[in-house]
């Protein structure tokens, strides 16, 4: 027996190294950001994540793929010329958003013909840019007057693609495109929007938002990712947590190795509006907007650092997710304790890995939490038991590092190229990068940006 269960329990230690995958999307309005919250694919550590996805294009009225940031065919070369320092970095395009704020994945999946106007273009634009797979974002099927159509044609939309797919990497003797979805979190969600044993199985993988269960469009604070339900729930909200998200997914079918558990590097904040300021106090709506993201109901992990040191910190124990406040302000975040406490529940139900929402709202630079560059992202591969990142740089060939040694002893970061202005270092663990600014453009340090001369 106890040589079984040494041989179930190496099975499953396998079955996890084999399937893991730590997926972080990026988002192409985080260059906006003000100064050193301004985020590009040159901020990237190459060898923190298996899968980038690139967020975010649309659908265009002749139902193509394009573009939405006038600099977004810069950045896909900026994001997937990441391979040349890591060949085993995968790059994902996210196409979904809305128009008009109505998702354009609507007018493009009621035709057959429409559809296959899209994955042809799908195909082209992925191959074109050196995109591995596409990212399907279309949040939610039947949230738009027709519930059963919309999840019938999603479905159909996911097997014509994924024969698609197939064909072309056979007939052009080419790496199958990888094919993901973003899909909900929230049950009653779920059961009106897919179709979980039709299309779980063709999906490469599945990124379950297990988020956003709670913010302050409601009255009361809530955490918007749970691990568990908390006492106060009631009614549905009794299913507004991880567990029970992850656990209505796997009973619908959905195999457990192409399942990945949401993480986020984003706190939901509400104004309080009496001196309760536990779970469940009384609310009126966010508080105010961080100074870098800008925008009202979260805020980044590096604003949420830049908050905890003047806040009372506390833990939600029955929910293993901390919480902080000050004044009228409260904010539900995430931390390593609670990302620990999240891995746990991904082991334990044979998860294909994690995704994270994002890669540019953790502390990426190390500049604003005093706790080293990607914070939650380092913790949480290595709480997933990946292996060590590599101590040696790999560099691309077409790449000749002036000064090999630039980093030694040097902490992370960003660092002017005093022989060459158009291009500036990337100092990681020790490790030298060189990246190059786009034409037209120099490095100024001041604000670890690439700018106009």
């Amino acid at each position: 027996m106890t040589k079984f269960l040494t041989a179930v329990g190496l099975l499953l230690v396998l079955h996890i190294a084999s399937s893991s995958k730590l997926v972080c999307h990026m988002t192409n309005w985080a260059q906006y950001r003000p100064g050193s919250a301004k985020f590009t694919p040159d901020n990237i550590d190459p060898f923190l994540c298996t899968h980038v996805i690139y967020t975010l294009a649309t659908i265009n009225s002749f139902n193509q793929i394009t573009t939405v940031e006038w600099n977004d065919n810069e950045l896909y070369t900026s994001l997937n010329s990441l391979k040349s320092y890591n060949p085993a970095l995968k790059t994902l395009l996210s196409v979904g958003g809305t128009v008009n704020g109505v998702s354009p994945f609507i007018s493009m999946v009621v035709k057959p013909e429409s559809r296959a106007a899209f994955i042809r273009s799908a195909i082209s634009f992925l191959r074109a840019h050196n995109f591995d797979g596409l990212n399907l974002a279309w949040e939610y099927p039947g949230h738009n007057g027709s519930p059963q159509q919309d999840k019938e044609r999603f479905t159909l939309l996911i097997t014509e693609m994924t024969k698609a797919f197939e064909d072309d990497a056979k007939d052009n003797r080419k790496t199958k495109l990888l094919l993901s979805a973003n899909v909900a979190g929230v049950r009653a969600t779920i059961d009106r929007a897919y179709e979980v044993n039709k299309i779980a199985p063709l999906l490469d993988f599945l990124n379950i938002m297990t988020y956003d269960f709670h913010g302050h469009w409601e009255t009361r604070t809530g955490h918007h990712s749970p691990l568990y339900r908390s006492s106060l729930d009631s009614g549905t909200h009794v299913h507004y947590n991880i567990n029970s998200s992850v656990s209505h997914w796997l009973d619908l079918g959905a195999p457990s190795e192409k399942v990945l558990l949401g993480f986020t590097t984003y706190g939901r904040t509400y104004h309080l509006t009496t001196s309760a300021n536990g779970l469940g106090a009384p609310t009126n709506g966010p508080a105010d907007a961080g100074p870098y993201t800008r925008t009202a109901g979260f805020w980044s992990y590096f604003e949420v650092c830049d908050f905890l040191p003047s806040a009372t910190n506390s833990w939600i124990p029955e929910q293993e997710v901390p919480y902080a406040t000050y004044g009228t302000s409260w904010v539900g975040y995430d931390d390593k304790r609670s990302y620990s406490s999240k891995v746990q529940l991904l082991t334990r139900n044979l998860l294909g890995g994690a995704h994270v929402w994002t890669l540019d709202m953790d502390d990426f630079s190390g500049y604003f939490c005093s706790d080293g560059a990607y914070p939650l992202i380092n913790h949480l591969r290595t709480s997933m038991g990946f292996a060590p990142k590599p101590t040696t740089t790999p560099r691309p060939t077409t790449t000749r590092d002036p000064i090999l040694n630039f980093c030694h002893g040097r902490p992370d970061g960003l660092y002017e190229n005093s022989a060459d202005k158009t291009s500036y270092f990337q100092c990681f663990q020790g490790n030298t990068y060189l990246h190059r600014c786009q034409p037209g453009l120099i490095y100024y340090d001041a604000c670890k940006c690439c700018d106009w001369p």
